[in-house]
């Protein structure tokens, strides 16, 4: 992936929502008065709707693979091969898209980033439907790895109509901040289950095909929505700005999200674990989208409050939070019932979203404006190398400890969180220069 692939095109000035024409809805009164006032225009609603669409994928394409491997090759080892593959090939190509985003565009790289993935999608779907070599499903779950962070890029978009360190510009990216980590508990949620009940209902290869279509129509809706784009930053013969890895306070940063990610790694595994073994392994799925539920509602409730403090230590205390709140699924495990568990799940999982958000403020705040997407990027692939590790961690403890004492995994990553959390405050809260 190179500058070969990029699409050269005009760019159109960009503009506030709410200006150049545009219609704005009233902002109505309440809690939900934040987001009328984010959502006002047009144009953020389209970026949103484009962003969700482009998104639900995340949440389908590996539970997809898992799904159509295994029923022609029969085997949960190769499907796990093949998609660990293709994660790891992710943590490693993510960056480096995010780098062209930012030198190039988002309009100009998010297509064809999205159209070489998508390519990668479909040659898996033909490898396994026609019994190529095993090693062909390798190749092209490689390819999947330039999928675009939409996300990210989403992100970026809010920090760039609301820039500058005023308490309103503050307050829009902390509502935005939440709203996007809502829609992204939305696609972890649907997105299995959409794609377990098309490859289960329609064919192994549908869930693959249609979370392929999603990210292609998704990124070319994106892109064509230019008045929201950052612009790039010229190109003046100045030396660039510092890489967000060597910006004070973005390395102990990064690993908390690391952390945090091996809570989510780990209460999946452990929970699917522990339903198992009381005889209700189908009811995994609704037990974890209770967690997804409460964090989901907690981010949206946090959105609407006005941030106050220092974010380096609003993070250190969402962290702290999320570690103590993980300890309610441990105590509840021990009643070996899922009654129990579940609404410890809930109010755990309300712990998440707000450390979340308050990370991501904390990423956009550290990171040089001309390297936003590589910044968002690095830290969406910490999270997915925490998953990783959790599950890993998780699946290891269930084995040799039994389901119970898997929950006890789950604090003890989120207390790495707050400490290292803790630990960055004081850089986290130095202004950039």
């Amino acid at each position: 992936m190179g500058g070969g692939i990029l699409i050269v095109a005009s760019r159109a000035p960009a503009a506030r929502p709410g200006h150049g024409g545009t219609a704005e809805r009233p902002v109505r009164a309440g809690w939900a008065a934040p987001y009328a006032r984010l959502l006002a225009s047009p144009d953020t609603r389209a970026f949103l709707l484009a962003g969700l669409l482009a998104r639900l994928p995340a949440g389908m394409f590996s539970i997809s693979a898992i799904l159509m491997i295994t029923a022609v090759h029969g085997s949960y080892a190769l499907a796990g091969a093949v998609t660990a593959v293709g994660l790891a090939a992710t943590a490693v190509v993510a960056p480096l898209t995010a780098r062209l985003v930012d030198r190039y565009g988002q309009s100009r790289v998010t297509v064809p980033a999205a159209a070489v993935s998508v390519a990668g999608s479909l040659t898996l779907v033909l490898c396994v439907r026609y019994g190529a070599p095993l090693w062909t499903l390798f190749a092209a779950q490689l390819a999947t790895a330039t999928a675009p962070n939409v996300g990210g890029m989403s992100r970026a978009r809010w920090a760039h109509l609301h820039p500058g360190p005023s308490a309103a510009a503050t307050a829009a990216r902390h509502t935005a901040n939440s709203l996007e980590q809502a829609l992204d508990e939305v696609c972890f949620v649907l997105g299995p289950v959409l794609a377990t009940v098309l490859c289960t209902s329609l064919a192994p290869q549908a869930g693959t095909l249609t979370a392929a279509s999603l990210l292609l129509v998704g990124a070319l809706f994106f892109a064509c929505l230019r008045r929201t784009e950052p612009p790039v930053a010229p190109r003046d013969g100045s030396a660039p700005s510092a890489a967000p890895l060597r910006v004070p306070g973005m390395p102990p940063l990064l690993t908390a999200f690391l952390a945090t990610g091996a809570v989510f790694g780990a209460l999946e595994v452990v929970t699917v674990a522990y339903a198992d073994a009381l005889g209700h392994r189908s009811a995994a799925g609704a037990v974890l989208a209770l967690q997804a539920l409460g964090s989901g509602a907690a981010g949206l409730a946090f959105g609407a409050l006005r941030p106050t403090g220092q974010v380096g230590r609003r993070f250190a205390g969402c962290a702290g939070a999320m570690a103590a709140l993980m300890l309610l699924p441990l105590l509840a495990a021990g009643a070996r019932s899922l009654p129990v568990l579940a609404p410890a799940l809930l109010v755990a999982g309300m712990a998440t979203a707000p450390a979340m958000v308050t990370g991501m403020t904390l990423v956009q705040r550290l990171t040089p404006p001309d390297r936003l997407n590589e910044g968002m990027t690095l830290a969406v692939t910490a999270l997915l190398g925490g998953i990783a590790t959790g599950s890993a961690v998780g699946g290891w403890v269930v084995e040799h400890l039994g389901a119970v004492w898997g929950y006890a995994v789950p604090p003890a990553a989120a207390a790495l969180a707050a400490t290292v959390a803790v630990a960055g405050a004081a850089a986290a809260a130095r202004p950039r220069t």
